[in-house]
C-alpha cells in the first residue's frame, strides 16, 4: 500500500514539475486553501518536491513570480520562497546548483523592476534581502549593492521605495557588508530626504533606511550622519504642513524607534527635534493619533536612560511643557451618567483615550525622571489646577498625583504633610468624581509612600476614609473608600489600625448588606485586608463579621455574583488566619464542606471562583497545620491541573499588520521575542501562578505530611524553573525547590516516608538542583537570580554530602558564570556614568541596580559558605579555582557590602578546614588586618571574627601576627562609640576574639595586661552567639582560678562577679549548661569569701538583679 501511495505522489510531482505551468500554478493555489484536506495534501507534495527536486521547484517559483497573471499566486511565491532562503533547518540555498542560483538571483532583480504591485514589490525585497543577508558576507552576490544603489538613482519612485527597503533590512541583518559604502550612503540619504520632488513614501523609505543604518554604526560613523538629521526632522515637520498626517505618523513611529535605540545620536539638535514634538503634541488642529506619537516620542527619550542618560532632564521648559500636555489630556474626561450606577463594567465611563494616554505617560516620566526633575513641576501645576473652578481640573491634579507617586516616591515621603493635606482636602470637593480621585490617590499613595504615610498621617487619613464609606448617594465612591482603606492596611502595623478598628469595621459591615455588588465586594476584600494587618486585634469582631461571611459563601450562588462569593472566601480564609486555628475550627469545618461541594461542580474556564478557592484552600492549611492533612485529597487533584495549565499563545510575526486590533485587548499579554510577536492569555497564566504558589505554600505548611504528593508536584514544577512566559510561576516553582527536599528528608527522618530511604533524597536532589542551575544560567531577571542562588542554597544545606562531585563541579562552573555576568553589568553601568550628560540622580539610580548585584553576590557567599561546612578541606580544589574570581572583591574599588562578603568566606573557609586552610594565610591575612579598621562596622565585625577563628586555629602560623592582631583589635574596642548600635556587633567580635588570643596565644602577650582589659569590656550583649561562647569562656577561667584574670589578691574578682551577675540577669547571653556553673560558683564564693567583699561587690549591682540572683541562689 505503502509503495502505491510513493508511485502515486511521484508521479504527481512529475506533473506539478512538468513543463506545463499550470498545474504548478494550481499546486500554489492549493497551498492557500481554505480546505484543510486540499491544503494538507498539496503541503506534503511541496515538501516532497523541497527533498527531491529542489532546483525544478525554486526555478518553477521564480518563473512563477515573474510571470504569473494572478496578484496571489506572484504573492504567494514571493513567501514561498523567502522560506526556502531562510537560513533555518530546511536552508535550501546550499543545496542548489550553481547554474540555478545565479538564475534565481537574476530573477528576483528582474522581478523588483516588474513588479507593479506594491504589496508584492515589498514581499519580494524581503526575499532579497533574507537571501542576501546569508550570502554578501561572503561576497556571494556582487551585482546586487550596485543594483540597489542605481536603483535609488533612477527616476522611478517604485524602484527608490525598494532600493531603500532593502537598505533598511541589510542595515539589521548585515550591516558590517554596508559600511564599506558609508560616504556613498551618507550622500544618497542627505539627497533624498532634502529633495524637493522626491515622493512622501520614498521619503518615509529612506527614513526608514537611514534610521536602521545609524543604529549599526560605530558611535564616531554615526556622527557623520548628524548633518542628515535635520533632513530627516524635515520629512515629518513638511508632510504635517501638507496636511499628509498618514505620512507625519510613520516618520513618527521611526524616530520613536531612533529615540529607543541610538537617543545620544539626536543629542546635539536634542532643542530643536524635541521642541518641534512639544508643537506637535501641543497642536489641538492635529489628529489624537498624532499627537500621541508625537507624546510617545517625547516619553521615550525620558526612559532611554541606559544609552542617555540624565540628557533630557538638562532641556529647558521640556518637563514644564511635556507635563503640562499631559494634564490637559486627563481633563479629558466627560461626566457619564453611566459612572453613577456604580456597575463594575462601567469603571472606566466617560474616560477618553487622550485620559488613558495622559495617565500611563505620566507614570512612565515619573519612572524615569525621578522625583527631584518631577516633583517642583508637577506641585507648581496641580496648585494652579487646583485653583481653578472647573472638576475636571481637580480630578485631573488628583489623578496625576496618584500616578507620578511611584517614580517621586522619595521626595514625596519628605514632604508627606503637603500632598496628604492637598489630596484630603478634596474629600470635601462637592463633585463625587473628585472626590473618588482623591479616594483613589490615597490608596495609590498608601501603597507608594507606605509605610510613612501609615506612620505619620493615620489619624487624618482613617477618619477621612470612613467618612467617605458614608456617602450612599454614590456608592462608587463607598466602594473606593473601602478599596482604600485595603491599601492602607497592607502597609499598616496592627498597633496602629487598632484605635480605628471599631468605627471601620462596623462601616464594613453595613456596607456588606448594601445592594450595590461593587460596594458588597469592596468592603470584602477590605474587611479581609483590615483582619490580615491587625491579626490577634481581630479577635473581638469575629462574632460580629463570620456569620455575614459565611452568608454570602453559602447564598451568592447565581453567576453574576461568582466574584461576590470568591471574595466571601478570601474574606473568611483570611479572618481565620488572623484569629487563628482554636477560634475558627467549627466554622472552617463548615466553610470547607461548601469548598469541597463547589470543587466538585462544573465551572465554567473563565470562573474566578477557582483562583479564588485554590488561595482559600492553602490559607485554611496555614491556619488548621497537620488537621488540614484529610483535605489533602480533595485540594490537589484539581490544584496540580491548574499548576500544569499550558498557556494560551497565538505566535504572530512582528510586524504583522493585523497587530492593532489585538493590542487593546486587555485579557491578553504581548511579548515580542526576535521577530515574533507572542500573545498570551493572562487569566490562564495567572490561575497557574497561584496554584504554584499554593503548591508551595502546602509543602511549607505541612512539612512531612507533603511527602505522598512530592512525586507529582516536582515534575511539575521543576520544568517551570524556565517558564518564561510570566515571572511569578518561576518565583514560586523556585521557593518551592527547598520545601519539597525539606519535607521528603523530614518524611524520611520521621519514619513517615512510606519505606523510602536516603537514596530517595539523593534521587530528589540529583533531579532538582541540575534543573536550578541550567534555569539560573538562563534567568534574565536579576532579582529571580537572587531568588535563585538562595533557593540553591537551602537545598545543598537539605542534600549535605548526597551531593556527588559533578553536581560540585556544575554549581562551582555556576557560579563562576554569575559572578561574570554580574561584573559585566556592573562594567555597563560604569560605562554610562561617563556620559557627558550624566547627573546625581543617574548617580543614585545605579547605585540601587548595583545593590541587586551585592545581593547576588551575597547569595554566592553563602552558596561557597554551606559547601565549605559541608565538605570541609575536600572542597578546597574547587576553591581555589575561584579565588581568581573573589580576590577582586576584597579591592578598596569594591563596595563595602562586597568586602564583607570576600572576608566572610574566607572566614568560612579558616574556621571549617583548619591546617589545611594555612595555605591561604599568607594572601588574606594582610587583607582581614586591615579590614578591621574599616570604615564600614559590618566589614569590621567580618574582619575581627576571621581574626578570632585564626587565632583558634592558625596555631603557629597565627603566632608572628598576634602583636598586630591586638593593636588592630584595640582600636575596634577603644573607638569612642564602639558600644553603640551600629558598632556593637564588630565591638562584641572583636572582644571575643581578644578573648581567643589569650585564650589559644597566652605566651605571646602580656597576659597581666590583656587579660584584665579584656575582663573589663564584659559581659558582651549584642552578638548572642558569641556572648555565650565569650562568657563560657570567662566561667572556665574562673574555674581554673586564672592568676591572670583574678589579678594579685583576686583583685579583679568584684568585676567578675558583676560580670556573672549581669550575664545570668541579661537575655540569651548564656547557655543554660554555662550559667549553671556559674551559680555554682557563686554559691561556692558565698561560703568562702568574707561577707564585707561580697556586700561591697553586691551594693554595685541593680536593686532588681540583686532580688534576680538571690532567687537563683536559694533555688
Amino acid at each position: 500500500m505503502a509503495s502505491e501511495t510513493n508511485h502515486l505522489q511521484q508521479a504527481q510531482l512529475a506533473m506539478v514539475l512538468g513543463s506545463d505551468s499550470a498545474s504548478f500554478e494550481t499546486l500554489i493555489s492549493h497551498l492557500m486553501s481554505s480546505s484543510n484536506e486540499q491544503r494538507s495534501a498539496a503541503e506534503t507534495l511541496f515538501n516532497l518536491a523541497k527533498q527531491t527536486n529542489p532546483d525544478t521547484l525554486a526555478l518553477k517559483l521564480a518563473h512563477l513570480l515573474q510571470l504569473s497573471p494572478h496578484p496571489e499566486g506572484r504573492a504567494m511565491s514571493a513567501v514561498l520562497l523567502r522560506k526556502l532562503l531562510t537560513r533555518d533547518d530546511a536552508y535550501l540555498w546550499p543545496r542548489l546548483s550553481l547554474t540555478t542560483q545565479s538564475s534565481l538571483k537574476t530573477s528576483m532583480l528582474s522581478c523588483i523592476q516588474r513588479e507593479e504591485a506594491k504589496s508584492i514589490s515589498k514581499k519580494i525585497c524581503d526575499t532579497v534581502s533574507e537571501l542576501a543577508s546569508g550570502i554578501l558576507p561572503e561576497n556571494g552576490w556582487p551585482e546586487l549593492l550596485p543594483f540597489v544603489f542605481q536603483c535609488v538613482s533612477s527616476d522611478s519612485p517604485k524602484l527608490q521605495e525598494s532600493a531603500f527597503l532593502i537598505l533598511a533590512q541589510l542595515s539589521q541583518y548585515v550591516g558590517e557588508t554596508l559600511t564599506p559604502h558609508i560616504k556613498h550612503l551618507h550622500g544618497v540619504f542627505l539627497q533624498c530626504l532634502s529633495s524637493n520632488s522626491a515622493s512622501s513614501d520614498v521619503k518615509i523609505a529612506a527614513l526608514n533606511a537611514v534610521i536602521s543604518f545609524v543604529q549599526c554604526l560605530s558611535t564616531t560613523e554615526r556622527d557623520r550622519f548628524q548633518d542628515v538629521l535635520p533632513a530627516m526632522i524635515r520629512t515629518l515637520t513638511e508632510s504635517l504642513n501638507n496636511g499628509n498626517e498618514a505620512t507625519a505618523q510613520e516618520a513618527l513611529e521611526l524616530l520613536i524607534e531612533l529615540a529607543g535605540t541610538e537617543p545620544r545620536f539626536l543629542r546635539r539638535q536634542l532643542v530643536d527635534i524635541v521642541g518641534s514634538m512639544l508643537q506637535i503634541a501641543e497642536a489641538d488642529s492635529l489628529e489624537e493619533s498624532t499627537r500621541h506619537l508625537a507624546i510617545e516620542f517625547l516619553v521615550t527619550l525620558a526612559e532611554a536612560r541606559e544609552r542617555a542618560p540624565g540628557m533630557v532632564r538638562k532641556l529647558p521648559q521640556f518637563i514644564d511643557r511635556l507635563f503640562a500636555v499631559l494634564m490637559k489630556m486627563l481633563e479629558d474626561i466627560e461626566d457619564d451618567p453611566a459612572w453613577y450606577s456604580a456597575e463594575t463594567e462601567d469603571e472606566d465611563a466617560g474616560e477618553t483615550s487622550n485620559y488613558s494616554m495622559g495617565q500611563e505617560c505620566l507614570d512612565r516620566l515619573a519612572i524615569s525622571l525621578g522625583g527631584n526633575t518631577i516633583v517642583p513641576v508637577a506641585y507648581q501645576q496641580f496648585s494652579a489646577y487646583l485653583a481653578a473652578s472647573e472638576w475636571q481640573k481637580h480630578h485631573a491634579s488628583l489623578i496625576a498625583l496618584a500616578q507620578i507617586a511611584e517614580g517621586c516616591s522619595k521626595v514625596m515621603i519628605k514632604n508627606l504633610e503637603q500632598v496628604v493635606s492637598m489630596v484630603l482636602s478634596q474629600f470635601q470637593s462637592a463633585h463625587p468624581r473628585v472626590r473618588w480621585a482623591a479616594i483613589n490617590a490615597i490608596g495609590q499613595l498608601s501603597t507608594d509612600l507606605g509605610p510613612d504615610l501609615q506612620n505619620q498621617h493615620h489619624q487624618r487619613v482613617l477618619p477621612a476614609l470612613a467618612a467617605a464609606m458614608d456617602d450612599f448617594q454614590n456608592p462608587r465612591v463607598q466602594a473606593h473608600a473601602a478599596s482604600a482603606v485595603l491599601n492602607f492596611s497592607e502597609n499598616c502595623t496592627p498597633d496602629i489600625l487598632a484605635p480605628y478598628l471599631d468605627g471601620v469595621v462596623s462601616k464594613l459591615l453595613v456596607l456588606l448588606q448594601n445592594g450595590k455588588q461593587m460596594v458588597q465586594e469592596g468592603a470584602l476584600t477590605a474587611l479581609a485586608s483590615v483582619a490580615d494587618s491587625s491579626q490577634e486585634h481581630f479577635q473581638k469582631y469575629y462574632d460580629a463579621v463570620m456569620p455575614y461571611l459565611k452568608t454570602i459563601l453559602m447564598n451568592a450562588t447565581d453567576k453574576s455574583k461568582r466574584m461576590l462569593r470568591a471574595k466571601s472566601m478570601e474574606c473568611i480564609s483570611l479572618v481565620g488566619m488572623a484569629v487563628g486555628k482554636d477560634r475558627f475550627k467549627e466554622d472552617a469545618r463548615q466553610v470547607m464542606e461548601v469548598l469541597m461541594s463547589l470543587q466538585g461542580s462544573e465551572m465554567e474556564a473563565d470562573d474566578p471562583i477557582t483562583s479564588y478557592m485554590l488561595q482559600a484552600w492553602a490559607r485554611l492549611c496555614k491556619c488548621l497545620g497537620q488537621d488540614f492533612l484529610p483535605y489533602m485529597n480533595v485540594v490537589m487533584p484539581p490544584l496540580l491541573q491548574s499548576a500544569q495549565l499550558k498557556p494560551d499563545v497565538t505566535i504572530t510575526s512582528a510586524d504583522s499588520e493585523d497587530e492593532a486590533e489585538d493590542s487593546d485587548d486587555e485579557s491578553m499579554e504581548t511579548i515580542i521575542l526576535g521577530d515574533k510577536r507572542i500573545g498570551i492569555k493572562t487569566s490562564v497564566l495567572e490561575e497557574k501562578a497561584t496554584a504554584c504558589n499554593m503548591l508551595c505554600c502546602y509543602a511549607d505548611e505541612l512539612k512531612e505530611g507533603f511527602f505522598p504528593w512530592i512525586d507529582q508536584v516536582a515534575p511539575t514544577l521543576v520544568p517551570l524553573l524556565k517558564f518564561y512566559f510570566h515571572e511569578e510561576v518561576r518565583r514560586a516553582a523556585v521557593s518551592a525547590m527547598p520545601e519539597l527536599m525539606r519535607s521528603a528528608k523530614l518524611a524520611i527522618e520521621k519514619g513517615q516516608s512510606n519505606g523510602r530511604d536516603l537514596s530517595y533524597l539523593k534521587q530528589l536532589s540529583d533531579y532538582i538542583i541540575p534543573a536550578m542551575l541550567e534555569a539560573l544560567h538562563k534567568e534574565p531577571d536579576t532579582e529571580i537570580c537572587v531568588s535563585m542562588l538562595e533557593a540553591i542554597n537551602e537545598c545543598l544545606q537539605i542534600s549535605g554530602n548526597l551531593l556527588d562531585e559533578g553536581k560540585i563541579r556544575s554549581i562551582v562552573d555556576e557560579v563562576k558564570q554569575v559572578m561574570t555576568a554580574s561584573s559585566s553589568r556592573k562594567r555597563e553601568r560604569g560605562e554610562r556614568a561617563t556620559a557627558e550628560d550624566f547627573d546625581a540622580e543617574e548617580g543614585e539610580l545605579i547605585k540601587e541596580e548595583n545593590e541587586q548585584e551585592e545581593e547576588i553576590f551575597d547569595q554566592v557567599g553563602e552558596i561557597l559558605g554551606t559547601l565549605v561546612k559541608t565538605f570541609k578541606a575536600a572542597f578546597l580544589p574547587f576553591f581555589d579555582e575561584l579565588s581568581s574570581y573573589l580576590t577582586p572583591m576584597w579591592g578598596r574599588d569594591k563596595t563595602a557590602e562586597e568586602r564583607r562578603i570576600a572576608i566572610c568566606i574566607f572566614d568560612d573557609v579558616a574556621e571549617q578546614c583548619r591546617d589545611a586552610a594555612f595555605k591561604y594565610y599568607d594572601t588574606y591575612l594582610p587583607f582581614v588586618l586591615e579590614a578591621c579598621n574599616d570604615e564600614s562596622p559590618e566589614v569590621r565585625q567580618a574582619a575581627v571574627y576571621g581574626l578570632g577563628v585564626c587565632a583558634e586555629f592558625g596555631g603557629s602560623v597565627f603566632k608572628p601576627l598576634v602583636g598586630e592582631a591586638l593593636s588592630r583589635l584595640n582600636v575596634v574596642i577603644q573607638q569612642p562609640n564602639a558600644r553603640q548600635s551600629e558598632n556593637a556587633m564588630a565591638y562584641d567580635n572583636a572582644v571575643s576574639a581578644v578573648g581567643k588570643i589569650c585564650q589559644y596565644h597566652r605566651d605571646s602577650i602580656d597576659a597581666s595586661q590583656v587579660l584584665p582589659a579584656w575582663l573589663n569590656c564584659l559581659p558582651i550583649t549584642n552578638d548572642v552567639i558569641e556572648a555565650k561562647v565569650v562568657h563560657d569562656q570567662l566561667c572556665s577561667m574562673v574555674e581554673r582560678q586564672d592568676v591572670d584574670l583574678l589579678g594579685p589578691n583576686n583583685l579583679y574578682l568584684p568585676k567578675i562577679l558583676t560580670v556573672f551577675a549581669e550575664v545570668l540577669t541579661g537575655k540569651d547571653v548564656v547557655t543554660e549548661e554555662t550559667a549553671g556553673r556559674m551559680i555554682n560558683i557563686l554559691r561556692q564564693l558565698h561560703q568562702t569569701l568574707p561577707p564585707a567583699a561580697l556586700t561591697s561587690t553586691w551594693s554595685t549591682l541593680k536593686p532588681e538583679q540583686q532580688l534576680a540572683l538571690q532567687s537563683m541562689l536559694s533555688s
